[in-house]
């Protein structure tokens, strides 16, 4: 598989777990490029952060910092529902992959996919599984993913 980073590409971008301090590194802005998102005050995300961070790795929220810029550029979470069907397996659930706008083409998005998937085996999930629009098929494509059957929605707001 071709990739279009360098090396020193790899050492400017940090792939890890959400950080408390990421709220500075513009993690909020971020999600707003990929839906609304409301701003939220710095104890509101303390409070939801602490909360995710409770579920250890049930719930991980994944981040690429570009390190020259002190910034995220890319995001993506996992959480793992634990179900009682495949012998009470468990289903890894791929949710608000996002990459900056001026960072796209870096293959930021792939890192992210990989990092989320990988998780997802590691805590013995049988599956992953995610949404997305008719216009990302290819991306998730490209990460191994194929489609299957529809999404259904109910909103509540």
């Amino acid at each position: 598989m071709e990739s279009n980073t360098t090396s020193s590409d790899e050492q400017r971008y940090q792939v890890r777990r959400l950080e408390i301090t990421d709220k500075n590194k513009g993690f909020m802005e971020l999600l707003q490029q990929l839906t609304v998102c409301d701003s939220v005050t710095d104890e509101e995300f303390q409070k939801r952060f602490e909360e995710l961070k409770s579920y250890g790795d049930d719930h991980v929220i994944c981040v690429i910092e570009d390190l020259n810029l002190s910034k995220i550029v890319a995001t993506g979470s996992v959480f793992i529902e634990k179900k009682f069907i495949r012998s009470c397996g468990k289903v890894g659930h791929i949710e608000d992959v996002v990459v900056d706008s001026g960072a796209r083409g870096m293959q930021l998005g792939k890192k992210v996919a990989g990092f989320l998937v990988d998780h997802a085996r590691l805590t013995g999930c049988y599956k992953v599984i995610l949404d997305c629009s008719e216009d990302n098929r290819a991306f998730y494509e490209k990460c191994g993913f194929k489609k299957k059957e529809i999404q259904m929605v109910k909103y509540f707001i």
